[in-house]
């Protein structure tokens, strides 16, 4: 394949591929969140002497964090892929839309309340919109190709 048709792969994927890979992103991002947040945490005196129960404690967060990252990032693009697909545009509405939706359905799940589901929702609606709208990359395509090596024929000594 030509380097110059790599740059649009991502655009050939399904949209159940992208949230495949949104909710895997997701889980391994969750998954490390969790394994950060159980190292703040006080292991209790009684488990101090013992590994295992710390163990488990910290595999069952690891395990609750990363399906909850796991949770919004699928819903997040599926309802993304969903708005672009049924709109037949591509901004920032349908990932605000899927933000609000991402974040009142599985924060305010495991919140158990009305107004945490929709801060959640609103919170998540709002980030994605702001980075939708401020280009939503940190690189410019200029367009230029850069080789690890160089394309130009050297003279040929003679």
């Amino acid at each position: 394949m030509d380097p110059s048709e790599l740059r649009y792969y991502e655009d050939d994927d399904t949209p159940t591929i992208k949230t495949i890979k949104g909710a895997t992103t997701g889980f391994v991002a969750g998954t490390i969140w969790g394994t950060i947040v159980a190292t703040w945490y006080d292991v209790p005196r009684v488990e101090r002497s013992v590994a295992l129960p710390g163990l488990l404690r910290t595999l069952k967060m690891m395990g609750n964090y990363g399906m909850t990252f796991a949770a919004i990032g699928g819903v997040y693009i599926g309802v993304e892929q969903l708005l672009q697909n049924y709109r037949m545009k591509r901004d920032f509405v349908n990932g605000a839309v899927g933000g609000f939706v991402a974040g009142a359905s599985i924060l305010g799940f495991k919140g158990r309340s009305i107004s945490t589901a929709i801060s959640a929702g609103t919170a998540l609606a709002v980030t994605s919109s702001l980075i939708d709208a401020g280009g939503q990359t940190t690189r410019m395509d200029t367009g230029k190709e850069y080789y690890p090596y160089t394309i130009k024929k050297r003279p040929a000594d003679s």
